[in-house]
């Protein structure tokens, strides 16, 4: 039988999903001291955190449903919230890969003898497959369940999430947006009230967003198409981009490392129907003139003939997207 998680390591898996969504952390306390405390942040915003996390372990029996897991606390008398902060209540599901989230304001007060906080199966397993999930609870909290690679959208819009109890017409869309993003239009979201249409709509697009970066790194191996590196540094682009109706189709999608994402995204590589790299002797000539070149020579020495392809001939780049991105964006 595998050995549980120690707070510390829950605290990794957190980190990693942070990380992974591009997101920097920065610890406000001893990192073995929890709750925890840390700063998230990227290039335009921020957020303090108190996080308190364990294993959700089964809770059913005689007294308790069959379906139903739940986080014993420990070593914590009342979950505290400071101004400026977050707090987070988690649990995780170490078995189906997802974390479980629950409303600070229903948990306020005093925490009693031996207390614990429940969720049912069916959210946490809906969560691995669908990424996210809401399910309300007996006390009208909503817990929301999640991937880890969801935990910046759930901590971005956490207050507006957990209220969603607020509304039943307003939870019945998430729960649909959750279900098939795609099944929801604009004008239902719209019928959403004004506080949680943000989220209803960040969620929506996460999703998309998810499933596009998770099909193109399953296809390429986690491959840069033009390099061939690995090392978890590896993005989903788009080929003929969203504001230009790039559909999110696998055959409009190239796994890029951050570095070639940047190059093909101003200009300075790209590809042709053949597959061929083709870097632009114009761009690098501007970047000459301001001297601005340096390592030029090495990066255009270390660019392949082609790109590397995936093996399944449908998830390849699409020879009429290539061709239209490459117009659009000035390639001749």
């Amino acid at each position: 039988m595998a050995s549980r998680h120690r707070k510390y390591d829950l605290l990794d898996l957190l980190l990693q999903a942070i990380n992974d969504d591009g997101w920097s952390t920065l610890y406000l306390s001893d990192p073995k001291s929890h709750p925890f405390h840390l700063k998230i942040y990227n290039e335009s915003e921020s957020y303090n955190l108190r996080i308190y996390i364990w294993n959700l372990t089964h809770g059913g029996g005689r007294a308790r449903p069959a379906d139903e897991y739940r986080v014993q606390i420990t070593g914590v008398n009342q979950f505290e919230q400071l101004e400026n902060e977050k707090t987070l209540i988690l649990g995780w599901w170490r078995e189906g890969g997802v974390f479980a989230g629950f409303d600070y304001n229903k948990h306020t007060g005093i925490l009693g003898r031996s207390p614990s906080i429940q969720i049912r199966e069916e959210a946490l397993r809906k969560a691995n497959t669908l990424g996210i999930s809401a399910i309300t609870k007996e006390n009208e909290e909503i817990a929301t369940a999640f991937r880890p690679d969801f935990i910046v959208e759930y901590i971005q819009n956490l207050e507006s999430l957990h209220s969603f109890g607020e509304s039943a017409s307003d939870l019945a869309v998430l729960e649909e947006v959750t279900t098939d993003p795609n099944a929801v239009n604009d004008a239902q979201i719209s019928s959403v009230s004004q506080e949680r249409q943000t989220t209803v709509t960040n969620v929506r697009k996460k999703i998309r967003d998810n499933s596009f970066k998770s099909r193109i790194l399953t296809s390429y191996n986690s491959r840069c198409a033009f390099c061939s590196v690995q090392l978890k540094l590896i993005d989903a682009a788009h080929i003929v981009p969203v504001q230009h109706n790039g559909t999110d189709e696998t055959s409009n999608g190239i796994a890029l490392c951050a570095l070639h994402h940047r190059a093909f995204d101003r200009n300075l590589i790209t590809f042709n129907e053949e597959y061929q790299i083709i870097y632009s002797e114009k761009n690098f000539g501007k970047l000459r003139k301001i001297g601005l070149d340096g390592g030029a020579d090495e990066f255009i020495g270390d660019l392949r003939a082609v790109i590397n392809l995936p093996p399944a001939i449908d998830d390849r780049p699409h020879v009429e997207y290539v061709k239209f991105a490459n117009e659009i964006r000035g390639w001749n």
